[in-house]
């Protein structure tokens, strides 16, 4: 090696940063959770699923009580785990929603293993309800988890409502205070944010409500905690909304498309002096 390189190498001072949880074995507990949840075999292995999801329970546990104390990651983990079959059920009616949604699914093991919009929505359901338990840290953690493995960004302080369908799913953002209704459809490259940011805005309602049966098509861009989507909307691709719109709108940029043949074009001569 390089004298120079190593001299600086051996000149380096770390420092120390204090980490109250185990990053790695959290990402782990997330995959537990989910293949739990959703194990796609001929006949489920009873046995097998419980010692996964004691796994994934001992984890909690422990990471949790380095966060605050044993008898408040005790209360959450068991919190948790009571709303645990809620969870299943409201996942299989989401994915359920997607073979409805999507010509191109064909069936639901499909949807579970290789959607996704699906696996992004399953982390964050399990993670809004640690949120909701005030767990800190670890619903973050669970969130940016499934963002690095699908590309979809959705904060667990989002409330979503039943049968969320994001097609294809890459570059969606959903923020922390946003709502969302039943029966949403989102395209990918969506940002549901705030308008600005400033840190005088935590806890504060900065991003936006979207209500019922409304379809947000890609790259729209939808702004502000005051900013309501009225049911049964439609967002155009494109849009950048920053004002509330009444149920059943239609909005949409209005774009000149000019098409024309280049079969038989003579290009002109070009001089370059």
């Amino acid at each position: 090696m390089n004298k120079n390189i190593q001299k600086l190498i051996y000149e380096f001072q770390p420092q120390a940063v204090h980490i109250p949880v185990e990053k790695c074995r959290l990402e782990e507990t997330v995959d537990l959770l989910f293949n739990a949840m959703f194990p796609v075999c001929a006949e489920p292995d009873v046995n097998h699923i419980r010692k996964m999801l004691e796994k994934a329970a001992n984890a909690l546990l422990k990471n949790i009580a380095n966060l605050k104390d044993h008898n408040f990651a005790e209360s959450a983990t068991v919190n948790f785990f009571e709303k645990f079959p809620q969870l299943r059920d409201r996942l299989y009616e989401d994915a359920h929603c997607y073979l409805q949604n999507d010509p191109a699914a064909r069936s639901l093991e499909e949807v579970i293993l290789a959607y996704p919009g699906f696996f992004a929505l399953s982390v964050h359901r399990m993670a809004h309800e640690l949120h909701v338990l005030d767990v800190p840290l670890i619903p973050r953690l669970f969130s940016e988890y499934a963002h690095a493995k699908v590309g979809i960004d959705i904060h667990p302080g989002a409330k979503i409502g039943k049968n969320l369908f994001m097609d294809h799913g890459t570059g969606i953002v959903i923020g922390e205070t946003t709502e969302i209704g039943d029966n949403v459809k989102i395209y990918q490259g969506v940002t549901l944010g705030a308008l600005y940011l400033e840190k005088k805005l935590s806890g504060v309602k900065r991003h936006p409500t979207v209500e019922d049966n409304v379809v947000i098509y890609s790259n729209a861009t939808i702004l502000g905690g005051e900013t309501v989507i009225g049911h049964d909307s439609t967002i155009g691709g494109g849009a950048w909304v920053t004002q509330s719109v009444i149920p059943y709108s239609l909005v949409y940029n209005a774009v000149d498309v000019k098409v024309k043949t280049v079969k038989n074009f003579v290009p002109p001569n070009d001089f370059v002096i």
